[in-house]
């Protein structure tokens, strides 16, 4: 595996200086601003608290995202299997209250994100389909079907807008730590381990060394005796299990019920987390880090009357930057 090299750290930085130079634009003075995210969000209890808060689910969703990098696949649903994975958690929470709802909402968000993108490694695998195109029609379709639930079959009957029931207290994650504002929750150990298992599925295994040989090049993976076809299907399924698992704990763990327009794009940031990670799986939980990090700060420059929209264009660029190193790498590989 390769380390984060300096060309990352070089990138990372050029990031910073393109977010001084937009805060210029805007009429901001950057340093009273950089001030204002270090006093209140990394110096604070909750400043941290609401980082982590907001770095779960994009370190799972990079994960997610990262493994199907791996065998050359551009999984760019892992947002639409995140809303059907918190969608089939909810349900089975609500069906199984108490600490086996727990479980059984766990299993059904990772079965329902594997579910979801199934299909798309049949197609690319044995049809050629692009997934691209695939995976974008399916977050459309996940979207339109999850409102038409949670507006009609699921929909909570107290209630009066398209949300679910709450799960009772019982079927929710616990927290790991509480102490005033700071709190830890077992989600985020949750995304650790998560990374953890990336690694050793990808460094340590069979199917791992069987996945990286196919995504750097299948011809000589086919001819090494690879099934490349079985390959494929069998990451985009495992990308979206774990799409449907970051779903799964966002609900447990934080909003407690689904409701309509589920996520804010959690799935399109992945990409960008996934990345800058590079070639180390170990990364995606600094950049999901990262990732968290400019959320609450976007949150906190809202408050200081700069755009809220400026962090999304900010994120956009790196995700280019980093997708055009990647790319640039892997050609120089290929010649």
């Amino acid at each position: 595996m390769k380390s984060f090299g300096w060309k990352q750290i070089l990138l990372a930085l050029a990031g910073f200086g393109l977010i001084v130079l937009a805060l210029v634009v805007v009429k901001a003075v950057p340093q009273d601003v950089l001030a204002q995210i270090w006093q209140k969000g990394l110096t604070r209890p909750a400043g941290w608290r609401n980082i982590l808060k907001e770095s779960t689910p994009l370190i799972l969703l990079g994960c997610s995202v990262y493994l199907a990098l791996r065998v050359g696949l551009f999984n760019i649903g892992a947002d639409g299997q995140f809303v059907i994975g918190a969608c089939c958690a909810t349900v089975a929470a609500l069906k199984f209250p108490g600490p086996t709802g727990i479980v059984a909402g766990i299993i059904a968000g990772i079965l329902g994100g594997a579910l979801w993108a199934y299909p798309v490694g049949l197609i690319k695998a044995y049809r050629g389909g692009h997934e691209v195109i695939t995976t974008i029609m399916l977050n459309n379709i996940a979207g339109f079907l999850t409102f038409y639930l949670v507006s009609g079959p699921i929909m909570d009957p107290t209630g009066q807008q398209p949300s679910t029931a709450t799960i009772a207290d019982s079927a929710q994650l616990p927290m790991l730590i509480q102490d005033g504002p700071f709190r830890v929750s077992s989600a985020t150990l949750i995304a650790v381990m998560a990374v953890a298992g990336l690694w050793w599925y990808l460094s340590r295994t069979v199917g791992g060394f069987e996945l990286s040989a196919t995504g750097k090049n299948s011809n000589t993976a086919r001819f090494a005796g690879i099934a490349v076809e079985k390959v494929t299907v069998r990451a985009m399924a495992a990308s979206g299990a774990i799409a449907g698992l970051a779903g799964a704990v966002q609900v447990l763990a934080f909003e407690h019920r689904f409701y309509a327009h589920f996520s804010p794009g959690y799935g399109f940031d992945a990409l960008g987390v996934a990345l800058l990670a590079g070639g180390n799986p170990l990364a995606t939980a600094a950049s999901g880090l990262l990732f968290g990090f400019i959320s609450e700060s976007t949150s906190i420059l809202g408050r200081t009357g700069v755009p809220k929209s400026l962090s999304s264009i900010l994120l956009g660029v790196l995700v280019i930057v980093f997708a055009a190193y990647r790319y640039r790498k892997e050609a120089i590989v290929r010649d």
